[in-house]
């Protein structure tokens, strides 16, 4: 790496060094979610860079090395023109979902990776509610082109894949792999930040319960009380979306300021690569804002590939639609952090994993949906709770087979076994959904089919 005197690492020459005490103070703080991702990332060699004799164009190609090579997963970047050639020249539709899918692995790291280098700058509050806001942004992304296009039930099971994911196939190949590595040693982890993400789970699975139990309830036997059923329970999906993105204000300012030390990830070696890096800013700030709106833009293009090809892909694949939503989206989106969190697991660094795991379950669940169901409703979308009776018991198991794992505070390869078991079998069950029924709306129709159909016999 280069020097710290060379002009081209941020915009005013100079470079922002911060030692162990800044970062934990007024500096810059390393999450859970950032250390999971640095694993991913590639130290840049400057060598060659010193020797090119224009420092505008120094600057330009420094960049370039930092944004786009410095991460292991730069060689997925080629698929990102070739999955706009696809779209732009009318190739197989499911050409354009796969090649768009992997697009978006590298892009979504690369957003991790910026949002932190520009936290360098802010201070460590604005970065983390950066961080927060960016943590997730393409399933963000996806789910708002999808509701673009009224697809909900795309916009539903992508949401619940990616808590499911998180839950089970992260913290269950986490645990077996740390397990299997460190079998000689006993691993634990410190409960705290475990509870208060199960407590913010726990939330956010009442208010999807809610919903589906007033339906279930309500008397839907003509066609008055079933539209009165349907607007009720549209109603209480949006007012327990505002409760939860409340606890997710709270749970901000209990995770950047008044319990910040529970969030904090441990401290890597003091001689590991990542430290050194991570230390210091590696492109200014406004190169960082030009390149994280660059990307934004990029995975914004993607995801409408994505959603307009996945009916397509689902049909030419012989693969139901709710298994490429619940399984096959989130594991790509999620992928960069969730290999991060398999190797800090392998370093029994349990809490950096747990940290990535349940913080980007929690994300989703008390902000990502209720955010999505409250811009379905300015656009006049109907999008409530009711997730349908498979996915949300779906989900309801996956949490408590969470926390009783994470009960006791410490983990072996079984408890991962079990997890990713759980994973396989609800997995299976979505492959096996032949017929699934978008939540809400048709539900509401079927009912009033057969209601007029009792009506009609009698």
């Amino acid at each position: 790496m280069a020097s710290s005197t060379e002009p081209w690492l941020t915009e005013n020459g100079s470079v922002k060094r911060l030692t162990k005490e800044a970062r934990h103070g007024h500096g810059h703080s390393r999450t859970a979610h950032s250390m999971s991702t640095s694993s991913l990332r590639r130290k840049s060699d400057m060598t060659l860079l010193q020797k090119v004799p224009c420092a505008s164009l120094r600057y330009v190609l420094a960049n370039l090395q930092e944004v786009i090579l410095g991460t292991k997963l730069a060689v997925l970047f080629v698929a990102i023109p070739f999955a706009i050639a696809a779209e732009c020249f009318g190739f197989a539709r499911p050409w354009v979902f796969s090649l768009s899918l992997l697009g978006l692995i590298p892009l979504a790291e690369r957003v991790s990776f910026l949002t932190e280098q520009i936290s360098f700058y802010t201070g460590p509050t604005v970065g983390g509610l950066l961080n927060a806001t960016c943590g997730n942004a393409t399933e963000l992304i996806i789910a708002i082109f999808a509701l673009i296009e009224k697809k909900v039930l795309v916009v539903k099971y992508s949401l619940l894949g990616s808590i499911l994911s998180n839950l089970l196939l992260v913290l269950g190949t986490s645990l077996l792999c740390g397990g299997i590595a460190n079998i000689q040693t006993e691993q634990k982890f410190d409960r705290k930040q475990a509870d208060v993400n199960i407590a913010l789970l726990l939330l956010g699975l009442l208010c999807h319960l809610l919903p589906l139990m007033y339906k279930s309830a309500a008397d839907a036997s003509t066609t008055a009380e079933a539209l009165s059923t349907a607007k009720a329970t549209l109603n209480l999906s949006r007012a327990s979306c505002i409760i939860m993105l409340i606890a997710y204000f709270a749970y901000l300012v209990f995770q950047l300021f008044t319990h910040r030390h529970i969030f904090e990830g441990q401290e890597e070696d003091e001689d590991d690569m990542v430290v050194s890096n991570e230390e210091t800013p590696v492109i200014g700030f406004w190169s960082g804002m030009i390149w994280l709106i660059g990307m934004t833009a990029i995975i914004s293009l993607l995801s409408e590939y994505l959603v307009d090809t996945i009916e397509e892909a689902s049909t030419s694949w012989g693969v139901p639609l709710s298994f490429i939503s619940i399984i096959l989206l989130p594991i790509v989106g999620n992928a960069a952090e969730h290999a991060g969190a398999i190797i800090f697991a392998f370093k029994n660094k349990l809490d950096i994993t747990l940290g990535v795991a349940l913080g980007s379950a929690t994300q989703i669940s008390v902000f990502v949906v209720p955010m999505t169901v409250i811009v379905a409703w300015i656009v006049g979308i109907k999008m409530d709770l009711d997730f349908n009776l498979l996915e949300t018991g779906s989900l309801a198991l996956t949490i408590i087979a969470t926390a009783f794992t994470l009960q006791d505070g410490t983990s072996h390869y079984l408890k991962g076994v079990v997890l990713l078991l759980c994973y396989f079998v609800i997995g299976a069950s979505f492959f096996v959904q032949t017929s699934p029924t978008e939540p809400g709306t048709n539900n509401v129709n079927m009912r009033l089919k057969s209601s007029n159909q009792g009506i009609f016999r009698v």
